[in-house]
């Protein structure tokens, strides 16, 4: 079976590790329109234990990728300069172009050879192909070329953000929520190496409009935000790798192959930012349809166990995802409450945890938030 894999990203780079270490005579061919250095943002975040998939099929690839990742047992919230602790909710964090690299190594090891910086324009390119991925993302040509077949639709949210980076250190996985006069604005900050943290900043369409970022070059966004967020930042600025303003694009599909194409990772799905997830299900993904291929020989029956296998597992977690971007939607809102209540309201948000289960995972925060509402 000849293999397209169009994407080099997290997705394809796996999908094309995991084929050809189980198969290494497969034709396998990952495409991908950037350089292999290329990458937005800064820093790629995974719950506390995230990367646990790998270890049983896969300890090569945890080995390699875990010693690179920051980590820490705790998340932090701040709102009116009131900081909440929230114990035993931990995170890892990694930078996206060492993630990118390690993968890329993982690939070479079983002799991948990625074709860069070609861009392909129509899926009748790849007609020698017997089957063709699109782990090439948001704006995925495979699920484009097939958007009828496929029941392809994407929305966007109508909060604004953009990913920024900084030196400043953070110990914990923090959210920080600023009121200005313009309006209210969010952080979702990080370190994701010893000395570099990933700072995305948020905010709501009101506040976006009424502060003028959308006629702001770079360096005026860049100043405003840290302007915003002085308090946290220490005098260290902002650093800007492709830090546009977008609107998270919500990327639903009713079938997930058409014909001889199959989707996986942010081509087939997305995952707010705010759980971070997004990375984890494209490998995830990308286990899934390497055992299909493994179990079945003919290729319309693997794609249908791929999906019949993996539907009901992500559209799980995608449900709390959205459930937490929605919380975000109305974020400035949720500022009115007590730092204890919101801290509350924020860790409960995606409906995947109640108050009894956090008694459990942290005892502190519910102890302290307990206390409060006494008062």
């Amino acid at each position: 079976m000849r293999i397209a894999i169009l994407g080099a990203g997290p997705a394809g780079l796996y999908l094309s590790y995991l084929i050809k270490r189980r198969a290494p005579d497969a034709d396998v061919a990952v495409i991908e329109q950037n350089a292999p250095d290329a990458t937005f943002g800064f820093g790629v975040v995974f719950s506390e234990r995230a990367l646990e998939f790998l270890r049983a099929d896969d300890e090569g690839t945890y080995a390699a990728i875990a010693p690179h990742m920051e980590s820490w047992h705790d998340m932090t919230l701040s709102l009116r300069g009131e900081r909440v602790v929230i114990d035993g909710i931990g995170f890892s964090a990694i930078g996206r172009l060492p993630l990118l690299q390690l993968l890329q190594a993982r690939a070479a090891s079983v002799g991948v050879t990625p074709i860069y910086r070609h861009a392909v324009k129509s899926l009748d390119e790849l007609a020698d192909f017997d089957l063709v991925v699109g782990a090439d993302g948001v704006n995925s040509l495979v699920r484009r070329a097939h958007e009828q077949g496929l029941g392809a639709s994407v929305r966007l949210l109508t909060n604004r953000f953009a990913w920024f980076g900084t030196q400043q250190r953070f110990e914990t996985l923090t959210q920080t929520f600023v009121a200005t006069e313009q309006g209210a604005f969010n952080a979702h900050h990080y370190r994701h190496a010893p000395g570099m943290s990933t700072f995305v900043v948020e905010t709501n369409e009101q506040t976006f409009a009424r502060a003028g970022l959308a006629h702001m070059d770079d360096a005026a966004a860049r100043a405003l935000c840290e302007r915003v967020f002085a308090g946290i930042l220490g005098g260290h600025p902002l650093v800007s790798n492709n830090s546009i303003w977008r609107q998270f694009p919500l990327v639903h599909n009713a079938r997930w192959s058409h014909g001889n194409c199959v989707l996986l990772g942010d081509a087939l799905h997305t995952a707010h930012f705010s759980i971070g997830s997004g990375t984890r299900l494209a490998m995830e993904d990308a286990i899934a349809l390497d055992k299909a291929l493994t179990a079945h020989r003919d290729l319309r029956e693997a794609l249908a166990a791929y999906e019949a296998a993996r539907r009901p597992i992500l559209e799980k977690l995608v449900a709390g995802a959205n459930g937490s971007a929605q919380w975000y939607e109305h974020f400035a809102a949720h500022m009115r409450l007590a730092p204890a209540e919101f801290a509350m309201s924020y860790i409960t948000r995606s409906g995947r945890i109640d108050l009894e289960r956090l008694r459990k995972l942290s005892p502190k925060f519910v102890a302290r938030y307990e206390k409060e509402l006494a008062r």
